[in-house]
This record gives structure tokens, sequence and C-alpha cells, in this order.
């Protein structure tokens, strides 16, 4: 069991994720997590409003279920599943972050600073919340899909438009990253 309470090497994980695509093309199905948004605003009545959420949402009711279990895999992992020595990360790294005033996650795999209940408590945090909200959602569907859509199923389908949302997903991170997360954090 102390294989299930450490972080998988990514060649297991990757495996896995390979597997489970090889099952949804050999099914005829595809995955991606926005999709699923539009699904829950259907459940909800949109359609009444909205015609793009008129649609039958019973056709992927499987995907839904993959929401499901990624939010119970979520719990039990952080609950269950988190050993603190099983993140590793770069003191360059750790160093860069405290200059920008972020703790070092200390064994967790986000730090407080960034993903905590202290977030709701300032409106500068409620307000980047509302805007990264907003610019995920607007992205994903700008791109029609999103990061797992895109990266998951569209690269092992071999889609073009995918591979190019991928590098631009990579691009938005690394512009994220390196210059708007330190005027952010200021």
């Amino acid at each position: 069991m102390d294989f299930m309470y450490q972080t998988w090497p990514w060649y297991f994980s990757g495996f896995v994720i390979g597997m489970v695509m090889l099952t949804l093309i050999f099914l005829g199905k595809t995955f991606g997590m926005s999709s699923n948004l539009r699904s829950l605003c259907t459940l909800a009545s949109a359609g009444k409003k909205v015609p793009f959420f008129d649609f039958d949402w019973k056709a992927s009711r499987w995907n839904l279920v993959v929401v499901l279990g990624a939010m119970l895999g979520g719990f039990v992992a952080v609950h269950y599943m988190s050993a603190p020595t099983n993140v590793a990360i770069n003191p360059e790294t750790i160093e860069q972050l405290a200059v920008l005033g972020v703790d070092a996650p200390d064994g967790k795999l986000v730090p407080d600073a960034l993903f905590s209940s202290s977030v709701f408590q300032s409106p500068k945090g409620i307000a980047l919340l509302l805007l990264g909200g907003f610019l995920i959602g607007f992205g994903s569907r700008y791109a029609g899909g999103c990061t797992s859509g895109h990266a998951i199923t569209g690269l092992s389908n071999l889609q073009l438009p995918s591979l190019k949302a991928v590098i631009g997903f990579f691009i938005g991170g690394l512009i994220m990253a390196h210059l708007l997360l330190p005027l952010l954090l200021k």
C-alpha cells in the first residue's frame, strides 16, 4: 500500500492516461472537462434562455461521472494519500517565490498563499478569482476546449488544432508565471 501513498511516477500515470484514452477512442467517446460545464448549465435549464445550452445532455452524461470522480479522487488524494515527503521543489524556485511573498509549500502541492480560504478575505483575491475564472471560461470556449480536452484527447487523436491550442496554453502559462504573477503578487 505504500505505493498508493506516494506520488506516482510520470511513466505510470502517463501509461494509465494512455490506456484510458485508447478505451475512449475504441468506444467513440471524447474527453474534456469544459464540456461538462455546458451540460451542467443545460441541467440548470439555461437552454430555455440561451440556445447554446439547448442540447441533449444525456448523450454525454457519462462524462459527468468523470467530474464526480475527479472531485472524489481529489478529496481522497488530499485527505488520505498525501505524504509531505512527496513534493520536492527546486530551492531556487522556493527563493523566487519567497521574494514574491509566497510561502514554501512544505510538502503540499500548492502554497497556502495562493490556494487557501484566506483568498476570500480580500477584495483583490476575490477580484483575481473572478477575473481568472472568466478568462479560463472564455479561453476554453474560444479554443474549442480546455487543456484536458486538447492536450489529452486532441493530441491522442493527432488533431492539429489541439497541438496549436496546447502550444498556446504553454506560452500563456510561461507569460503568466514569469511576467504577470510577479505583478499580481506585489
